[in-house]
């Protein structure tokens, strides 16, 4: 193990290769291997965690038992306490998922509401940001899949592409705000 950083894996018992560079980063591991958390309070709460990485103030703040993550960016994956092979790159992004899994974010503020939903991917600023337990969604454009609680089995592809939709499934959607008003559809 390497800790850098005031109390950084401050908690450790029997948790083995880990590093933490940071105040309070991995500062609850006790038992989790294989974790690299680089920022404030990186992976702080995580105690049994493994195989994940953290780099950004607060990323993957709330893991406790989740595997496999990566978190880059201020507050990336921050509320996530046991989902699984997640991906996050952006500020906030993913930031309200706690136990959903195989999940990708990429931009600020994608999939940011995600609680459980699962295999969803989000690329472009706030693609798929209300999104909570949707799943195989694909919201590729800023704003993509937006408003997209429920639904699920979409793809949209464009700037603010299925921008509307609520709980409407099974909806292909290319091109520049491309089904924008579809909500149950």
């Amino acid at each position: 193990n390497t800790a850098n950083g005031t109390f950084a894996l401050f908690s450790n018992t029997i948790g083995n290769n880990n590093t933490a560079n940071g105040l309070l980063a991995l500062y609850f591991n006790t038992e989790g291997y294989n974790n690299t958390a680089n920022g404030n309070q990186a992976l702080s709460y995580n105690t049994f965690g493994a195989n994940n990485s953290a780099n950004g103030n607060k990323a993957l703040y709330s893991n406790t038992n989740g595997n496999n993550n990566t978190a880059n960016g201020n507050q990336a994956l921050f509320s996530n306490t046991i989902g699984g092979n997640n991906t996050a790159n952006g500020n906030q992004a993913l930031f309200n998922n706690t136990i959903g899994e195989n999940n990708t974010a990429n931009g600020t503020f994608a999939l940011f509401s995600n609680t459980i939903g699962g295999n969803n991917t989000a690329n472009g600023l706030s693609a798929l940001y209300f999104n909570t337990e949707g799943y195989n969604n694909t919201a590729n454009g800023n704003e993509a899949l937006f408003y997209n609680t429920f639904g699920a089995n979409n793809s949209a592809n464009g700037n603010r592409a299925l921008y509307s939709n609520t709980i409407g499934n099974n909806n292909t959607a290319n091109g520049n705000q491309a089904l924008f008003s579809n909500t149950i559809g």
